[in-house]
């Protein structure tokens, strides 16, 4: 992988919880990303709102105060339909949550190279067909 293009790739970390949102912001900007962090969902949409630049990936806990993590990405994907999801959570159910969308989950706790690993495969692997991207997952 070319880490020049790492150094181009833009993350926004939401987390309700400081000491994980610091944590995972440091591992990924140790990495080479340029992250943007927020500490919950309405400080996100104001942040994808200001921002000038590509987000890559929205990097978000699943479950916050206001709004769940499918919601902001439901919303963020009408404004940045290239931009790429992962949720990260502490919940048993966490997955289930984010089954029907095609994204995906890394189940907290996890260690630096899980995150890394993650992030990188989603990324880089090869664009998901859009038709992953239905937000009803009643189906």
């Amino acid at each position: 992988m070319d880490h020049n293009s790492i150094l181009k790739k833009a993350i926004l970390v939401v987390d309700d919880e400081p000491m994980i949102l610091k944590m995972v912001s440091t591992i990924l900007e140790n990495k080479g990303y340029c992250v943007l962090q927020a500490p919950g969902p309405l400080e996100a949409l104001r942040m994808e709102s200001e921002y000038s630049g590509v987000i890559d990936l929205l990097l978000s806990d699943i479950t916050m105060p206001g709004m769940l993590g499918t919601q902001l990405a439901a919303h963020m994907i009408q404004h940045r339909p290239g931009m790429r999801v992962m949720f990260m959570s502490g919940y048993a159910e966490g997955p289930l949550l984010v089954l029907n969308y095609g994204w995906q989950f890394l189940q907290k706790p996890f260690i630096g190279e899980a995150l890394l690993g993650m992030v990188d495969e989603v990324l880089y692997s090869p664009t998901r067909s859009k038709a992953l991207d239905h937000f009803d997952t009643r189906q």
